[in-house]
Parts: structure tokens; sequence; C-alpha cells
């Protein structure tokens, strides 16, 4: 499996040119942290390697990539559905038998650390029990590609810990993981960088 980025560069009316240039190649198993200043097109460009943008410039091109995960930098979830039924749903839609649903979803939430709360529903988690859910549940769902964007941005130091340690552990063979991120905890936990600045050209 494979995502090739050759000669990508983008823009939206009035902003002027985000990046451009970018060339890159990820394979399964990539954990990849991409970096920039507020503004600087890192949301953006999660939506063009997802294909659900297309860019100004060059190409994102799939190879194996079967479907695409995405968790969002503020959770959403249903308010009185439990925790275990956020990770279960997905798998009941892939054809699991409830049981065999719940046994796995509880597997992966216990990598996440969250089977203490797999009984309570999503309205009365912390945000970074419902930040490390959204994950658990991405995972789960196992996604040729999965994209992170800003998993940090609205949580306390201790929550960002948590959800930091637990990305630097995403990295799964059959999986190639995407964070766009701003924090620089977040960025060491994940083996490998594309700083956008590096592509950046000056605006008009």
């Amino acid at each position: 499996m494979r995502v090739t980025v050759r000669g990508l560069s983008h823009s939206f009316p009035g902003t002027g040119t985000l990046f451009a240039g970018l060339d890159l190649d990820l394979v399964a198993g990539n954990l990849v942290a991409i970096t920039g200043p507020s503004g600087s097109g890192k949301s953006t460009l999660l939506s063009l390697l997802a294909r659900w943008e297309r860019p100004l410039e060059g190409s994102v091109d799939w190879e194996g990539v079967r479907d695409v995960g995405w968790v969002f930098q503020n959770p959403h979830g249903s308010r009185s559905r439990t925790a275990l039924d956020h990770v279960s749903i997905p798998l009941l839609a892939k054809g699991f038998a409830r049981a065999d649903a719940d046994e796995s979803a509880f597997q992966v939430m216990d990598r996440f650390g969250l089977t203490g709360v797999a009984d309570r529903p999503f309205a009365a988690l912390s945000g970074g029990e419902a930040q490390r859910l959204m994950l658990a549940r991405a995972v789960a769902k196992a996604p040729s590609l999965l994209l992170v964007d800003e998993p940090t941005a609205q949580l306390d130091p201790t929550s960002a810990h948590t959800v930091n340690e637990v990305l630097g552990e995403l990295a799964m063979e059959d999986t190639i993981v995407v964070v766009s991120t701003h924090d620089p905890d977040t960025r060491d936990a994940c083996p490998m960088h594309l700083d956008l600045r590096h592509f950046a050209e000056a605006n008009p």
C-alpha cells in the first residue's frame, strides 16, 4: 500500500499559496507528523491526501488504499451511547456478530486505557477520554489511511500527554497514519516529520 504525492501545490482565493512543490512517499506502517504555523495548510493537506479535495497543482496517487479514517480535533459522538458502543458499532457495520464486535472493541479500548470507561455514556467522558475514544474507534475500523487532525488542540496538558503517548504507538502494519499538529510533543511522538514551512511561498 502506498500514497505518492508529487509536485503538490494548493491555495484558496485570497490566501495566496499555502504550499508548493511538495513531494511525499508514504507506505503502510508510516506514522508522520505534519507541522507548520496556523494557516499553513495542515488540515488542507489532510483533505488532499484523502482525495476529498483536488489540488491546484500536482497529484496524489493511491496504490492499494481501500478506505480512509479521519479523527477530527473536536471529538463528536452520540451523547447517550456508551464508549464501548462507539467502537463496536463500526465493527457491526462490517458484519461482526455483536459479541465478537464487543470483544474486539474492548481489546482496542484496552490499548488506549479506556476499559474503565467502557460503560459510560459519551457525554460523561472527559476531553482526553473522548479524543482517545475517537482514536480507538478509528484503529478498530483499520482503515488503509488514517488522518488525525490536531489531536491535542483542545486538551489540557495532562490529557494531551496521554494522547501523545497513544499516538506514539499508532504505527500499524496495514495502515498509513498522518497527524496534523502544532504540538511539539505530538510531533516528537511520530517517527516521520513534514514541516510545511519548507514548502511555503511568500503570499502576495
